[in-house]
This record gives C-alpha cells, structure tokens and sequence, in this order.
C-alpha cells in the first residue's frame, strides 16, 4: 500500500525514475479498487453495461489518470526510454504489447539522463 501511496503523493511529477515494483504494485492496487467499485456500482445500480463501468470506477479512473501517466513516465524513464514512447499505446494491439514489454524490462544500472537508478545500485 505504501507504494500506491506514494504514486499518489507524486500526483504530477514527470521527472525521475519509478522502479518496477513501484508501477506493478500501483497498477495491482488500482486494479483491486476499480474491481470493489464495480461491484458497488452493480449493486447500487450505477453501473453502465455498455461503457463496462459505473459512475464510482469512472470517479476513481478520472481521479488516478494523472498519478497513472506520471509513473508510467517515470518506469520508462527508469529503463532509459523517454514519456513520449507512452503514444505507442495508441497504436492498435501491437503499441499495448510493446509498452507491456517495457514496463517489465529491468531498470538501467547506474545513473542515466533521468537521474539516479532509485535501487541505489552503481554500475
């Protein structure tokens, strides 16, 4: 929980690196919330079938956009690739699986052009 939390205490911060545990466990934890809230949603009636989303999850979805982009700048930026690779995701299936692959790939050791490696590793 102490990673999501600090995702969220760096709402706009583009600048830096994110390890990977940092990301996954932002993305697991978001994943979790949206699922309790499209149970509440269902239950409370709020829930739109057609959009596969509730007035509560897109709350949340709209409230996590920010923190969401920033450390998806910061992964890539760990591994030594700039924010801008995150507009490959526009690209249909094959732009998803390419930032997926980035994201799992291990961080540069040492310092690179976005600071200094956030495990504390030297080269």
């Amino acid at each position: 929980m102490n990673w999501y939390i600090q995702v969220l205490k760096k709402y706009a911060v583009f600048t830096g690196r994110a390890r990977r545990k940092e990301y996954w466990f932002f993305v697991l934890i978001s994943l979790i919330i949206l699922f309790i809230l499209a149970f509440i949603d269902g239950a409370t009636g709020t829930l739109n079938e057609d959009r596969g989303m509730g007035l509560l999850g897109g709350i949340y979805s709209l409230a996590v956009l920010l923190p969401g982009l920033g450390v998806s700048v910061r992964r890539l930026h760990d591994s030594n690739r700039s924010g801008w690779w995150m507009l490959i995701g526009f690209i249909p299936i094959l732009g998803s699986i390419v930032l997926l692959v980035f994201m799992l790939l291990g961080s540069t050791p040492g310092d690179n052009q976005y600071g200094a490696n956030p495990k504390g590793i030297k080269a």
